[in-house]
Formats: C-alpha cells, structure tokens, sequence
C-alpha cells in the first residue's frame, strides 16, 4: 500500500501542529519550571527568614542577657561600695568608742589612790604568775614613786597568799605617753608581763569586740557561724 505524497497546505499543517505542539510542550515545561523556581524561592525565601529571625532572636538575647549581667554587675558594685561604707562608719564609730575609753584611762593615772590600788592589783597578778622570788617592775618615770609604793604593797600580799618573799626592783623605763601600768619581767628574764594601760585595753578590744558590734548594731547578717 502506497501512501499519497502531501501537497504543500497538507505539510504546512502537519508542520503547524507539529510546531504547536512543541510550543504547548515548552509552555508546559515552562510552567513546570516556573513552578518548581518559585516553590524553590518560597522554600529558600522561608529559610532565610527563619535564619535572620534568629540571628535577630540571637543577637536580641544576647543583649538582653549582657543588660542584665550589666545590671547585676552595677548593683552588686553599689551594694559593696555601700556595704564598705557602712563598714567603715561602724569601724570609724569603733575607734571613737575606743579612744573615748583610752582617754578615760588616761585619767586614772592622775587619781593616786586608785591608781596605786590598781597598780597593787597588776602587779599581785604578776607575782602570782612568775612565781619567782626576784621580779623587775617597769614603770613611766612620772609613776616611779607611786609603783614602789604598789609594787610594796603587792609584795606583802603576795606573801600572805603564797608564803613566799619577794624582791623586787622598780625601774622607770616605759614611756610616759603610754597611759600608765607596768610591765614585769622574772630574774631569770625568761618570762615577761605586759600590764600596761595600753596592752590591757587592747586586750579587751579583742575580746569583746564581737560582743560590742553586736550590742552596736545588731547580728551580723553575713555571719553563719557562731561560737
């Protein structure tokens, strides 16, 4: 069987549908990549959305958080320069105490009949310690004459408690802008005293120093364990 050669129209038509369908084709394949491209930007237009969202979540938090540790830093700054303060005003309030009291000792020195019951009783407490039978007294030299007088005195009652005689010697070597008291020392010169005014407040500071503050200005809140 033969088939009939086209004339021109019939190939002009073939060719036309021919070309038609390769332009639906494209059309189609067009639209098909149209699509998929804008599906592709959608998807990598969220993505990136999403990321600088959260660059700015980020970087939000990341301020948020260097404002508060700011803020932290900057109270707990003020909090201890005010807790310093506070506590150099107690101590400043300490000393004025302390002082107050030293000047009040300075004044029992000027009282003769209880300064030399006092120094009597310093120096009895020395002889008790030392046990020795020879003893040195240090004194101010403004109080040379009224230390041999208590030195005397606490020997005769170092003997009615101990049945023991003493001998002693009263030398004038401390300074005189201590606030008065002795020092002792034993014949050997193996153990010392410090019976001063000075050493003796000093003492006292220390040991009740705790108590004073607490009296002063309550319990310390710091604090967590007491004795």
């Amino acid at each position: 069987m033969s088939s009939k050669p086209m004339n021109d129209e019939e190939v002009i038509s073939e060719m036309n549908k021919m070309v038609a369908f390769i332009k639906q084709e494209a059309m189609e394949k067009s639209r098909e990549i149209k699509v998929k491209a804008d599906e592709e930007f959608a998807i990598e237009k969220a993505k990136l959305v999403k990321q600088e969202q959260q660059a700015i979540d980020a970087q939000y938090e990341k301020k948020r958080k260097g404002a508060e540790v700011g803020q932290k830093i900057a109270q707990s700054t003020l909090t201890n320069k005010s807790r310093l303060k506070l506590l150099h005003r107690r101590e400043e309030h300490l000393q004025d105490l302390f002082n107050t009291a030293r000047n009040s000792l300075s004044q029992l020195s000027s009282d003769e009949g209880r300064y030399v019951q006092f120094l009597q009783g310093v120096i009895v407490q020395g002889y008790l310690q030392l046990l020795e039978p020879n003893v040195i007294v240090y004194s101010r030299e403004t109080d040379l004459e009224v230390a041999k007088k208590a030195a005397g005195a606490a020997a005769e009652q170092y003997k009615e408690i101990s049945g023991r005689e003493m001998s002693f010697d009263v030398q004038p070597t401390l300074s005189n802008d201590g606030a008065g008291g002795v020092k002792m020392i034993s014949g050997t010169g193996r153990i010392t005293l410090d019976n001063t005014l000075d050493e003796r407040l000093r003492l006292l500071e220390e040991r009740m120093l705790p108590e004073i503050r607490h009296d002063l200005f309550g319990i310390n809140e710091n604090r967590r364990f007491y004795t």
